[in-house]
């Protein structure tokens, strides 16, 4: 039972001046966190530019709680994604107006439209696998933005157009850019701002955005026409700014996150040569590896809330209004207490076993949990299956990828580098 009280009781936490913690947050992402949890424990209390005062969690119970408190206590940053996403998007909203905009974004990304996806999916990945090198090493990622980024396109718009190829074009730089400035405090003044880049770009989707709306069918099946459908309780359908944003979001999130951990799930299994034996040999264990990337290389570290009530009582501690909290995916996910060996890559952990929503984080939790998650699980098992089927993938005893930031997600520093070899009818 979640409890208000008076009194505020925080973690321990560094004392420096923000500005210092701020460029040790930025310089040493993960190492920091990590460094932190050594020092102060499974709570600590930070203060860094754009989350300003913050607790951060890596203990279960205490997330658990936070993902189940109800929107009057903790809900949306004030500072969120929709600096770049756009005001009407799902991260930017709050409370009603945000329960009321997921409801009408749930049906297409679950149940028999699955289905329908799956076969853009293994097209997409079969179109792009084509272009590989056999023999020779080059990066995945590359490969893995393009089939996602095809994939979520025809998911979303249905057929292929001219604004299909200005969208593939736009896309890529402008989910790089707006990534970036979400995590730096850059505010939008200065004549040479890269803001004013971004909303330039943001421009130039909007005008194709309109222009696919007066050329989408009443009657389609992909998500643009059936957001055109939809229509709140009092009969009112989705104005235009809120269906640009609500498709913008889409478009990077689903896009992105997917791709980078699809390189990571390359990077990995070429230095596990047992499990990746395993695979070509049956898919049974495919979804169980799926979940344990995820697991050890999460590619969003944070998710978070801020206290809209005085007196938050949170597991061990009382927090004040206006104070966020953030949830480091990462220390919960290397935790030996949480996953015995956590730091072993072994996929048999979740084996015929799913796992706990409040340790497992990787889509974040509770009613702002990824929207998306089993359109991006369903994209990396066909990607993974369709690779796995048509390559034989070269392992390595190279040291693994280093993590590298690109703003909001962190991908191998390489690019999940492969070598492959083209299988020939009939071989296993």
């Amino acid at each position: 039972m979640t409890t208000m009280t008076s009194a505020v009781t925080l973690p321990p936490g560094p004392s420096v001046p923000r500005a210092v913690q701020g460029a040790y947050a930025l310089t040493q992402p993960l190492r920091g966190m990590r460094r932190l949890k050594e020092r102060y424990g499974d709570a600590f209390t930070v203060n860094v530019p754009i989350f300003g005062n913050a607790v951060v969690l890596a203990d279960p119970a205490e997330i658990k709680q936070l993902f189940t408190s109800g929107p009057d206590l903790v809900d949306n940053l004030e500072v969120n994604l929709g600096r770049v996403l756009g005001p009407r998007s799902l991260f930017a909203l709050s409370g009603d107006e945000h329960k009321r905009q997921r409801k009408l974004l749930v049906p297409p990304f679950h149940g028999r439209r699955l289905a329908a996806y799956e076969q853009i999916v293994e097209a997409e990945t079969v179109r792009e696998l084509a272009s590989w090198p056999d023999g020779k090493e080059f990066a995945t990622l590359p490969s893995m933005m393009r089939i996602t980024l095809n994939a979520i396109l025809r998911a979303v718009f249905g057929a292929e157009g001219a604004e299909f190829a200005e969208l593939r074009e736009l896309l890529p730089p402008f989910v790089t850019l707006g990534s970036r400035l979400a995590v730096l405090p850059i505010t939008k003044k200065g004549r040479f701002n890269p803001w004013r880049r971004f909303e330039r770009m943001r421009r130039d989707y909007d005008a194709i955005v309109d222009r696919l709306i007066a050329k989408a069918r009443p009657d389609g099946d992909d998500v643009l026409a059936m957001m055109l459908q939809t229509r709140h309780d009092d009969g009112s359908g989705l104005t235009r700014d809120e269906i640009a944003d609500q498709l913008l979001t889409l478009l990077t999130a689903g896009h992105e996150t997917t791709a980078t951990t699809l390189a990571w799930a390359v990077e990995r299994l070429r230095r596990h040569p047992a499990i990746l034996r395993e695979l070509t040999e049956s898919d049974d264990l495919l979804d169980a590896t799926i979940l344990e990337v995820q697991r050890t290389r999460p590619v969003i570290d944070l998710t978070a809330r801020q206290v809209k009530q005085d007196g938050f009582r949170l597991g061990r501690w009382t927090l004040p209004k206006g104070y966020n909290v953030l949830v480091s995916i990462a220390l919960v996910h290397d935790d030996d207490a949480v996953f015995p060996h956590a730091a072993t890559f072994d996929p048999h952990r979740f084996d015929g076993a799913r796992p706990d929503l409040y340790q497992w984080i990787p889509f974040g939790g509770g009613t702002r949990r990824c929207l998306g998650a089993a359109f991006a699980t369903m994209e990396m098992t066909v990607v993974l299956r369709t690779l796995l089927r048509d390559f034989t993938l070269v392992p390595t005893s190279e040291p693994g990828e280093r993590w590298h930031s690109r703003g909001v997600a962190y991908a191998p520093a390489k690019g999940g580098r492969a070598v492959v070899r083209r299988r020939t009818g009939g071989e296993q």
